[in-house]
């Protein structure tokens, strides 16, 4: 994800963050980070799944396209 950032500069980052938040706020932060993160990965998989797989959505757009014509030759 990030490939430039190192244990040593992860360290410096956690430091300063204990520095801003203090020790009693960083557990409750981490854990809504890690609720957020969870909720984002439900999220994306749950929109992964209800995405029919590539030859079901060509098949799909075929029938609607043909569909579609033969009510405008209806007309």
């Amino acid at each position: 994800m990030l490939p430039n950032i190192g244990i040593p500069s992860l360290i410096l980052i956690l430091l300063i963050a204990l520095l801003i938040f203090g020790p009693k706020k960083l557990p409750e932060i981490g854990g809504a980070f890690g609720k957020t993160l969870n909720e984002f990965k439900k999220s994306t998989s749950q929109m992964m799944e209800d995405d029919p797989p590539e030859p079901e959505r060509k098949e799909i757009n075929e029938e609607t396209a043909n569909t579609t014509s033969e009510s405008q030759k209806q007309s």
